[in-house]
This record gives C-alpha cells, structure tokens and sequence, in this order.
C-alpha cells in the first residue's frame, strides 16, 4: 500500500509540475525569453512536488510504521533543500526576464546597464540569504542543534560574531561590492582605465571586479579597490569622448593644406561622430612646430580607429604631396668673406705666451703674465714662458729700477 501511495505521488507531482509549467507559459507567450530560461525551475519545481506529495502519502499510508519516522526527516530535508533550488531558479528567471527588456545593444545604454549590474548583485545576494536560511532551517529539524540553526536564522550569536570577524577582509569586499552596485559608481560594460589598462567591466560580483582588458586579458580586482583607488571611467555619464593626434614637423608645413585633408578624411568616414575636428599649432620651439589635430567619436574604440585613420592619412599626405614638412635638423657653419671656415687662434690670456702673429701686445705687460710683483716671481716668468720676449726685458728693468 505505501508503495502504491508514493508511486501515484511522483506521478502526480510530475503531471503537476508539468501543467504549471505550461500555465505559465502560456499567461506569458509574449516573453519569448521564458521558454529558454523556464527550463532552469523544471527540475526543482518537479522535485520539491513529488517530495511533497510523498510525504503526503507516507504520513496517510505508513504513519504507523517504525521507519516513518526517519524517513520522514530525511524527505523533509530534501524538501527543504529543493525548495530553496526553486526560489533560487526562480530569482535567475526574474533575472533574465529583466534584462531581457532592458537590452545594452542601444546607442545610449547607461540605464540597462546600471540595471543590469544591480540585478545581477540583487540575484547573487538573495541566492546567499536563500542558502543561509535552507541550512538554518535543516538545523532546526535537529533537535540537539536547533539553538545554532535559531542562531543562524536570527543572525546572531557568538558564532555569528566569530565568522563575522573571521572574515572581516572578505565582508569589506561584500559590502564594497553592493556600494558598487547601488551608487552607480561603475556598471556592467563601462569602459575604465585602471591599473594603466584600458578595458571594459565584464562581471562586478560581491568580492570582485573583472575588466577586460583590450588585448583579451582579464584584470581580476577586489571591489574594495574601486572604493578606495582613483580610476577613469569613460562612459560614467555618456559614451562620446575626445582625443588627439599630434605630429613635430618642419616649419615649413602647410597648415591650410593639412587642414583640408583633415575635413576630407573626416567627411568620408563614420567613425567621426561631427562634434569636434580641428587642427591646430599648439607649440613652434626647438626647431619644430607642434600641430595637434582634436577630434571626437561616439566612443572610445570608435576613438582609438579614428585616431589611427587621421595618422595614417596625414603621414601619406605628407609624404607624398609636402616632403618639405617632414621634420628635419639644421645647422650652420661660419665662413670667412673668402667662402671658407675661419680658423684664427685668439691669443691665451693670463698664461704669459705671445700673441698670434699681427696681434698687438697688451699695453700694461702686468695684465697679460701669470708671475708679477718681484724679481725672484720674473725669473719664474721667464723659466716658464721662454727668453726673447722684449716685453718681459722692458718689464724687467722697471722692476730692477724699483728695487
């Protein structure tokens, strides 16, 4: 007879989970995005039905028997468990069909995706609080353990405060993961710069932050990192940014004519969102004129390719139509009238040696030696400079006649 019971049981809880399924299907056949995500409740709404239709059973059938019991608990247990497998499936439903309605592969998708990262935070929290409250009701059934599972339901007592401070690193993350979330400080799909990266927000979870970064890379970081560390973020408010071109050439390049061919490469390309596209000389030192060239995209990697298509345009432009302007070193070699380099020796003053020849003596022979003031300090002239020089004999008599 138990037997019997529990197979018509599980024969009713699969039919019955099976019309439900169909129910809501049909109440919502303009959402085509439940057909593919209602599978994910089909086998633990079919388990927590037959579970509880077994029990059912076995308490009309076998209420008497001595296994009834513990069998009983374990259904109970399991009954639980499944049933916290549904609200969990069912959140990841709720999840799906939310952002299903509010898709990021919009022009202007900053509102889905701060939704979309506040809901996948939401689904993830109400899945730990689901799992907290299944295993404190398990717990409960328990008798030698019902104090704990009381206290972990409640949120209190000592082993709430011992794994509270245990994980004191890790509740800083969880809570600065949900600050994330909630104050709209970054989102899913926001493009940053952090760490000297340039990537996009790919997953925001309760501890961690993953960017993908342009080459394929992901930087794995914590989500205190985003509370507490300066970062850019480029599509905090709106995707359009601006940036520069920059090139050091010659004086003689034709500003005008390079003004053109930016209106002509802008013009024929739809990376160009039309805000801004000027060129400008932003510096002309060191033998070099700075032209800077600003324009905008509707974002950053529409940035980064217009960028590149503007360097590659003005590089041939140059090179082909205006070589002169290409960057050049200069430097110039002083000549006598005859056209050839001067090479005249000027005379070493202060060490007592003799002009060059057809330069003029100094007049005050005290202005042009090393050695002055005695007898003894011209014979030391005289040793170091050399005999023969008439202006050290007349020297040399005045001094005598002083003496």
């Amino acid at each position: 007879m138990p037997f019997i019971a529990v197979t018509l049981a599980v024969a009713a809880g699969l039919v019955l989970s099976w019309l439900l399924r169909k129910l809501v299907l049909r109440l919502n056949r303009n959402r085509p995005e439940l057909q593919a995500t209602s599978r994910v409740a089909r086998q633990p709404l079919r388990l927590a039905l037959c579970l509880i239709g077994v029990r059912a059973a076995l308490g009309l059938t076998a209420s008497t028997e001595t296994w009834h019991a513990a069998v009983g608990h374990l259904l109970l247990i399991a009954l639980i468990g499944s049933l916290a497998w549904l609200v969990i499936a069912v959140l990841l439903i709720v999840e799906a069909v939310v952002l299903n309605r509010h898709s990021v592969d919009v022009a202007d998708n900053r509102r889905a995706r701060r939704l979309r990262t506040q809901m996948i935070l939401t689904r993830r929290i109400g899945a730990a609080l689901v799992v907290v409250l299944a295993a404190g009701s398990v717990m409960l059934t328990f008798p030698a353990i019902q104090a704990l599972g009381a206290g972990l339901l409640a949120s209190a007592g000592v082993i709430s405060i011992v794994a509270g401070l245990a994980a004191q690193t890790s509740l800083v993350n969880v809570f600065a993961g949900m600050q994330l979330a909630f104050t709209d400080a970054i989102r899913v799909d926001d493009v940053v710069v952090v760490q000297k990266e340039w990537g996009r927000i790919e997953e925001i979870t309760l501890t961690y932050v993953v960017v993908h970064i342009w080459d394929d890379r992901r930087l794995i970081l914590p989500s205190t990192y985003f509370t507490t560390t300066p970062f850019e973020n480029w599509t905090r408010r709106q995707s359009e940014v601006m940036g520069t071109v920059e090139f050091d050439l010659d004086w003689r390049a034709p500003v005008e004519d390079m003004r053109a061919e930016l209106r002509r490469v802008l013009a024929g390309t739809e990376l160009w969102d039309e805000r801004v596209g000027v060129l400008q000389i932003t510096d002309a030192t060191g033998g070099f004129v700075r032209v800077r060239i600003l324009v905008s995209a509707a974002d950053s990697a529409a940035l980064f390719d217009v960028r590149c298509l503007i360097r590659e345009a003005m590089v041939t432009f140059l090179q082909q139509g205006h070589p002169q302007a290409l960057p050049h070193q200069r430097w110039e070699q002083a000549a006598s009238d005859a056209g050839t380099p001067t090479q005249r020796k000027a005379p070493l003053r202060g060490l007592g040696l003799p002009a060059a020849s057809g330069a003029r003596p100094p007049a005050d022979p005290h202005e042009s030696q090393l050695f002055t003031g005695s007898i003894e300090a011209v014979e030391r002239s005289r040793a170091f400079t050399g005999p023969g020089d008439e202006v050290f004999e007349d020297r040399d008599k005045n001094l005598a006649s002083r003496n």
